[in-house]
């Protein structure tokens, strides 16, 4: 399927000035400008509280496209790109401050023919997630049309079941669930949305994916730096409900759901609230939590905190499928290397034959799928080596997106930002799912249980090998 350019609209960023819209956003949006993948018409105008003109955004756009743009920057596109940016100033909570940007709107509307098409990014801190739809629908002229009106909201939305579902009842005073698109970087990588061909387009592994042929299923993601100057964000969030309860559950639903009847959206997101539903909420027994040495001395983190960087946890899926296969997810800071994988570990097969050859235990296959950084997927066997006897070694069918189709793949937020401009959920997560993942971890949010310390640099707290006993964790190739 061809990528085409969205319908005419004005896209509006709030928190213009911070590292999200600096590093991810504006390079973003002008790598979808150069590829002919922004609406034809259009407007960006950047709303936040810092006293800048027109050109002071562009200057910033610049440098942020300069330092973070996957493409690099060329001079004559930029030009191109930075007539459409104007900066509007306000406070989130200002009511002048919306009647400044509905004015800058309904210039776009007349000078860039943007025809009312609205598209709301909310790169703010969570704190402003409900401010900013009331705001907008106070503003004169209101939010948009509501087929022609689009609103992006970050993560973490809400930080427990009972804030989430009070946040949505705020959104929704304004603007319907049809207009709304819960964020999720994640789904946006290449590798995750692969999975779907990969699962459904091969009849081999869906043959196999299944309780039948497998034993268990590994998720790590692994972060080589600590908190970065992030602590005040990190001591109301820490690890759970800053990476599992979203990415790791929402990619584990592609991981684990059903085929879709059909490549509609909504078809896509039922298969997945589906098992997300059949998730047991993960058990406090079931989880261990770290926190990396060094973590009390960052700025920012308060006295004796006790807020996790790392956790371990063991969940399991109650349906036909996938009944009786664990599911271990595994998430820190400061851990080795950087690295967002997925194995999925096949059964032993019977010794008996190779007994007698001193073989007395085989080594499982597996599939590894590599999210970050070296997006791709390998299949891990057994094989005979050259020569006498049965000396058996592992061996490894690989395939690397940047080997097979020899271009590097789209920053997820291209693709994320793409789709919800053409108004398409796919990717994006629904109320129901957003409820059904708290719940999944409410009673280790309930019940955290003590932290364990580790060692900046290691694989997290050593008492999670006691989550997946008697297997041991995986990362990398080979076992």
């Amino acid at each position: 399927m061809t990528l085409e350019a969205p319908d005419p609209q004005a896209i509006v960023v709030f928190g213009a000035s911070g590292d999200l819209t600096r590093k991810k956003i504006l390079p973003a949006l002008y790598n979808l400008f150069v590829e002919g993948l922004l609406p034809r018409r259009h407007a960006v105008v950047g709303y936040a509280f810092s006293d800048w003109s027109d050109q002071d955004f562009r200057e910033h756009a610049r440098a942020a496209v300069a330092e973070f743009s996957r493409t690099g920057i060329d001079a004559d596109a930029f030009e191109r790109f930075a007539q459409a940016l104007s900066f509007v100033p306000g406070k989130f909570d200002d009511p002048g401050g919306f009647e400044a940007l509905g004015a800058r709107l309904r210039k776009a509307d007349e000078d860039s023919g943007t025809d009312g098409g609205r598209f709301y990014y909310l790169a703010t801190p969570p704190s402003a997630f409900a401010t900013i739809p009331l705001r907008l629908g106070e503003m004169p002229g209101g939010p948009g049309a509501p087929e022609s009106t689009r609103l992006v909201i970050e993560k973490p939305f809400g930080h427990d079941l009972e804030s989430a579902r009070e946040l949505t009842g705020t959104i929704q005073k304004v603007f319907d669930e049809r207009q709304i698109f819960r964020i999720d970087h994640y789904l946006g990588k290449e590798t995750v949305q692969n999975l779907m061909v990969f699962r459904f387009a091969n009849s081999l592994w869906e043959r196999v994916w299944n309780r039948d042929a497998i034993d268990h299923v590994q998720f790590t993601v692994a972060e080589a730096i600590g908190v970065e100057g992030r602590a005040a964000y990190y001591e109301e969030a820490g690890a759970i409900r800053d990476l599992i309860q979203n990415h790791m559950l929402q990619v584990l639903a592609f991981v684990t759901m059903e085929p879709p009847r059909s490549l509609d959206p909504e078809a896509f997101r039922d298969e997945k609230v589906k098992v997300l539903k059949t998730i047991h909420p993960i058990s406090p027994r079931d989880v261990i939590r770290g926190q990396y040495e060094g973590y009390l001395s960052e700025p920012g983190v308060g006295p004796g905190s006790t807020v996790e960087t790392f956790a371990a946890v063991k969940l399991h899926i109650d349906n036909w499928r996938w009944s009786g296969v664990p599911v271990y997810l595994r998430h820190g800071k400061h851990l080795p290397e950087r690295s967002t994988q997925i194995s999925v570990v096949f059964k032993h097969a019977p010794s008996y034959l190779f007994r007698s050859a001193g073989l007395a235990h085989l080594p499982p296959d597996h599939l590894t799928i590599r999210i970050q950084p070296d997006e791709g997927i390998s299949f891990s066997f057994q094989a005979k080596e050259p020569g006498p006897g049965y000396a058996l070694q592992e061996v490894e069918m690989d395939f690397s997106y940047g080997e097979s189709f020899k271009v590097k793949p789209a920053e997820a937020y291209e693709r994320l930002i793409h789709d919800a401009m053409e108004g398409d959920h796919t990717l994006f997560t629904r109320e129901d799912g957003v409820e059904r993942s708290w719940e999944i971890v409410s009673e280790i949010l309930a019940e955290p249980g003590p932290v364990h310390p580790y060692a900046p640099g290691s694989w997290g707290a050593k008492e999670a090998d006691e989550v997946i006993s008697p297997r041991t964790w995986h990362l990398g190739a080979h076992w």
